[in-house]
């Protein structure tokens, strides 16, 4: 345990920390391993958040320690671009491996989601030499200037910080009708002839883990290659088995010209990629991309680790039984508690909305209050969604049925809670 409590280490996190950095919960954590993590004062809970989605194949797994123990007792720096190393080597490798795309890839290895997608950015417009960006509503791309701007959650994450970055371009998102919209919004907003890319998420996560109908990602991508515009797939949240396929994309059996890959990646360290079409991520011109961190051999050893476990464990098949249970926990839920509303997601990326009983409108209050009741009864999970009333959960693929039953039973003590009032 550790040596301050829970209550003394909020007190110094409130003093010492920027009042804009948002906290969920104010229990500090000291471990963790697998699904569970234990704070400071010795208690443990069932991991439903993954550290917003980053622990896929579970905490302190023992080949991602052991890499990262290993390399980092070699050395922990000397800049990709100055004094390259064999685990950026061998991880550029293995990313042009596993993702999706029949084609010749090359990487960019960085540091964060916002990173990623903000150079999957800087590649299309170098490349197609157009300066527009076609993204959607309810998206999340980060925090940066141009990926703030690319975000739709307003008052959550761009209120005040205008002016945003200029030529991005938002439409609807999520059924085969607003993909073949796309023609029109060119007529009406930005011609084809001036769009770079086209920047969407399989599956939206921050926006509410909504999930398009068949055909929608075969008609935007057709689309795109018939205008001459990089289609984009930010796998950030989606990716690295989370949806039961190594990349959510595969659900639809669409090739990306350029993916971004983050999260889950590096099971914790920061690191992030953009993977994507050789004659497109060659046409920038040296220097052009990269940075100070990106691809640090730790952060590098780890995700070989990471991507060795999902071959040798069989991740992805625990990833697909794990969304069968969420699914189906979930669905209970809706059967059982009236102010439970849609079951949305796919594979282990799984979430449900909460709704007023009266008219069905989504009831952000009682989804302040449910994630505030599971932190407090041993339960990490969040919420997510434009209208913030999307429960998500993201538990690592390797949490047992016993965890996984007991997450659900304090999530039902929680909408018991909730409907007597």
């Amino acid at each position: 345990m550790g040596s301050k409590t829970n209550e003394q280490l909020s007190k110094l996190r409130s003093k010492y920390f920027s009042s804009g950095v948002g906290c969920v919960s104010q229990k500090f954590i000291d471990s963790a391993e697998g699904a569970v993590a234990k704070d400071v004062e010795g208690r443990y809970y069932i991991d439903f958040a993954g550290g917003i989605g980053v622990m896929n194949i579970g905490h302190s797994h023992p080949k991602v320690v052991e890499a990262i123990k290993t390399q980092a007792g070699k050395m922990t720096h000397t800049c990709l671009m100055i004094n390259p190393y064999e685990p950026a080597v061998t991880l550029a490798e293995k990313l042009c491996q596993i993702t999706p795309g029949n084609f010749t890839k090359k990487v960019v290895l960085l540091n964060s989601g916002s990173e990623a997608v903000e150079n999957a950015v800087k590649v299309a417009r170098y490349y197609t030499k157009r300066p527009a960006v076609i993204v959607f509503e309810n998206a999340y791309h980060g925090r940066t200037l141009l990926t703030m701007t690319m975000t739709s959650k307003s008052k959550a994450f761009k209120i005040g910080f205008g002016p945003f970055a200029p030529e991005v371009y938002r439409m609807p998102f999520g059924d085969v009708a607003s993909a073949n919209a796309l023609n029109d919004f060119f007529l009406k907003h930005v011609p084809a002839e001036s769009v770079a890319a086209v920047v969407v998420e399989p599956i939206q996560g921050e926006g509410g883990f909504i999930v398009p109908p068949p055909n929608y990602f075969q008609e935007l991508s057709k689309i795109c290659k018939d205008n001459g515009i990089v289609f984009v797939v930010d796998e950030i949240q989606s990716g690295m088995g989370r949806a039961s396929k190594m990349f959510a994309i595969e659900h639809w059996n669409v090739e990306p010209d350029l993916i971004t890959v983050g999260k889950s990646l590096a099971a914790g360290l920061p690191l992030s990629a953009v993977v994507g079409r050789a004659e497109m991520m060659d046409s920038v011109y040296p220097w052009g991309l990269g940075g100070t961190y990106g691809g640090n051999p730790v952060a590098c050893a780890a995700a070989v680790a990471v991507i060795e476990a999902f071959e040798s464990e069989n991740m992805l098949g625990k990833s697909a039984i794990l969304g069968e249970k969420l699914k189906s926990g979930f669905e209970q839920l809706q059967r059982d508690f009236d102010i439970v509303g849609e079951v949305r997601g796919l594979g282990a990326m799984l979430a449900f909305t909460l709704v007023n009983r009266a008219d069905l409108t989504p009831n952000a209050d009682a989804t302040k209050q449910l994630v505030a009741y599971c932190h407090e009864n041993g339960l990490l999970i969040l919420s997510c969604g434009v209208y913030g009333n999307v429960i998500r959960a993201m538990p690592p693929f390797v949490i047992t049925d016993e965890q996984l039953e007991k997450g659900f039973s304090i999530l039902r003590q929680g909408l018991t809670m909730l409907s007597r009032q």
